[in-house]
């Protein structure tokens, strides 16, 4: 069996809430992880996600950060509902000009 780490930055542009976790966090950049192994026994490469991780500043603690588990489909949800607001407050600006 063989684990793979991806690495990316996903980028709210609003604050915003995870699914699980009571507090909201602030806009901005956030490093997410996800750890995916192999699916040993197949004439293929098949690969499992089995964590999903994000970076986010600690509360109180000016410069701490904490890595938090999260479900792929929480961080989902979050980028749309993101992105659902950009979008609504894009349409509000362009209904007003």
């Amino acid at each position: 069996m063989s684990i793979r780490s991806r690495r990316e930055t996903v980028t709210f542009r609003h604050p915003f809430h995870l699914r699980g976790i009571a507090r909201e966090f602030p806009s901005g950049a956030y490093e997410v992880v996800t750890d995916e192994e192999t699916i040993d026994g197949l004439s293929f490469e098949v690969w499992r996600r089995v964590a999903t991780m994000i970076t986010v500043p600690v509360e109180g603690l000016h410069g701490a950060t904490e890595r938090l588990s999260i479900g792929s489909v929480d961080l989902a949800d979050a980028k749309a509902a993101d992105a659902k607001v950009t979008d609504a407050n894009t349409t509000d600006a362009k209904d007003r000009q």
